[in-house]
């Protein structure tokens, strides 16, 4: 993972992309392939991904069971690839990260970056608008998630999906870790006690030329759960990061379109 990436795009900027002109899977399955580099053996899953309810013989033909199996592969290798990154993350600030990364939005947005609206097949009731609703382009990209999956097996869909989210994941933590958590700590500490909170040197470990330090936010009387950082500024943003996730002062701020890949644990 890198230390420094692109920031994220906006989560409400609307992915406009035009309705599809291929008409054949003469064309449209070999170009697929090579937009997801990928060759499918089964060559009636990949079409069957490509196929919206509206183009279906019968809902059952469409991708609609391909995108419910895609969702649950989806979330389970980023979580995975967030867990074995972030160690130093506490639960709350991995199902933030995760719910921004897995959201329609972004695999809307991916998926128009593969060229997908070209290849979609779709009736012709819902070409009625001039684009393609994200909504469809979210659900081809979890449907090929899950028709690789059933091809080839997991290996194939964990590299598909890092191929593709690893930027996602970075971006997100970047941008997270560029917010002063520090500063919103404080604010939150002199409302409630009048007074900022300390950060606590609880260890180090390394040579002089590469120490990292381990430091503990306290507000009041409360210890957090301390944080490991390269330098003392970066163990106190993200000791201040895991305060504020455990007094649940970090809020999570999702579209309306995205509420059904919101798993977060209510309070």
């Amino acid at each position: 993972m890198t230390d420094q990436f692109q920031q994220p795009r906006s989560p409400t900027a609307r992915v406009e992309m035009p309705w599809p002109e291929i008409s054949t899977d003469e064309q449209r399955l070999p170009l697929c392939e090579e937009r997801l580099c990928y060759e499918f053996q089964d060559k009636t899953l990949l079409r069957s991904a490509l196929t919206h309810a509206s183009g279906a013989d019968h809902r059952l033909a469409s991708n609609e069971r391909l995108e419910f199996l895609g969702d649950a592969i989806l979330g389970a290798v980023v979580c995975e690839v967030l867990f074995q990154h972030y160690p130093q993350y506490l639960e709350g600030e991995l199902t933030r990260i995760k719910s921004a990364v897995v959201s329609r939005h972004t695999c809307a947005r991916i998926s128009a970056k593969l060229g997908l609206n070209e290849l979609l097949i779709v009736g012709k009731g819902v070409t009625n608008t001039p684009t393609i609703p994200p909504s469809i382009l979210a659900d081809v990209f979890e449907s090929l998630i899950a028709a690789i999956y059933l091809d080839g097996g997991i290996g194939p869909v964990q590299d598909f999906i890092k191929r593709h989210l690893l930027p996602e994941i970075d971006a997100t933590v970047t941008n997270d870790y560029d917010e002063n958590f520090k500063s919103s700590l404080q604010q939150y500490s002199q409302k409630l006690y009048g007074k900022p909170p300390d950060y606590e040197l609880v260890e180090e470990q390394g040579p002089d030329h590469a120490k990292n330090f381990c430091i503990v936010a306290v507000v009041g009387e409360h210890h957090f759960a301390a944080a490991w950082g390269q330098n003392k500024k970066e163990a106190e943003q993200l000791a201040a990061r895991n305060a504020l996730t455990e007094l649940n002062q970090v809020k999570i701020e999702l579209n309306d379109e995205d509420t059904n890949h919101d798993d977060m644990d209510k309070d």
